[in-house]
C-alpha cells in the first residue's frame, strides 16, 4: 500500500535544521571577554548579522515553497534533503567573506578567489535545489493556474543558478578579483529577474 507523504513532518524537520544552523552561528560568534569595542568585534558582529539574515531569507524562500504547493513525493524530499545539507555548510563561508570586506582574514587573491568559488557553489546548489523542487511540483500539478506559478518560480531560481555560475567562472579565472567582481556580479540578479518576469508574463499573456 502506498501512503501519502506527511508534509508537516517534512516542514518540521526542515525548520529544525534551520534552527540548528542558527545555533551553530551563535556558538561560533566570538565576543571579547571585556566587551571592548574593537575592529575585530565589529567585524565579528557584522559577519554574524549577514549570516543570520541570509539564513532567514533562505528559510523564507523555503517556507514559500510549501505555501505554494501541497504536492510531495520522494524526489522533492531528496531535493529538500540536499538543500538542507548545503544550507548547513553554506552559512559558514559567509563569515570569512564578510571579514574580507573589512580587510581581515583573507591574505591573498588566491584565497579570496577560493572563497568566492566556495560561496558560489553553495549559492548555485541551494537555488538549483529550489528550482528542481518547483519544477517537480509543476510537473505534477493538476491546477493550471497554480502550475504556471510553480513553473515561473522554477525558471526564476534558474536565473540565480546562472548568476552563481558566472561568479564561479570569474573567481576561477580571477577576473576582477582585486575589486571583488565575483561578488558584485550578484547585483545583476535584480535586472535579470525583472527581465525574466516581463518575458514570462508576455509569453503566457497575463493580464
Amino acid at each position: 500500500m502506498k501512503y501519502l507523504h506527511n508534509i508537516s513532518r517534512i516542514e518540521a524537520f526542515s525548520d529544525g535544521v534551520f534552527a540548528f544552523a542558527a545555533t551553530l552561528m551563535v556558538v561560533n560568534f566570538n565576543m571579547e571577554n571585556d566587551l571592548s569595542f574593537t575592529k575585530s568585534t565589529v567585524t565579528g558582529f557584522l559577519s554574524f548579522f549577514v549570516s543570520f539574515f541570509v539564513l532567514v531569507a533562505l528559510w523564507w524562500v523555503h517556507y514559500n515553497f510549501f505555501r505554494r504547493t501541497n504536492y510531495m513525493d520522494n524526489l522533492i524530499i531528496a531535493y529538500n534533503a540536499i538543500l538542507l545539507f548545503v544550507i548547513l555548510y553554506y552559512v559558514f563561508p559567509l563569515k570569512p567573506l564578510v571579514q574580507s570586506w573589512m580587510g581581515e582574514g583573507v591574505t591573498s587573491q588566491n584565497s579570496l578567489a577560493s572563497l568566492f568559488m566556495l560561496y558560489g557553489v553553495g549559492f548555485l546548489l541551494i537555488f538549483l535545489c529550489f528550482a528542481l523542487m518547483y519544477h517537480r511540483a509543476f510537473k505534477k500539478s493538476k491546477d493550471t493556474a497554480n502550475s504556471l506559478s510553480l513553473y515561473f518560480y522554477a525558471r526564476h531560481f534558474l536565473v540565480f543558478v546562472l548568476v552563481a555560475l558566472i561568479s564561479i567562472v570569474l573567481a576561477y579565472f580571477q577576473i576582477g578579483i582585486q575589486f571583488g567582481l565575483p561578488g558584485f556580479i550578484y547585483a545583476i540578479l535584480g535586472p535579470l529577474c525583472a527581465l525574466h518576469s516581463y518575458l514570462f508574463y508576455k509569453q503566457f499573456d497575463f493580464n
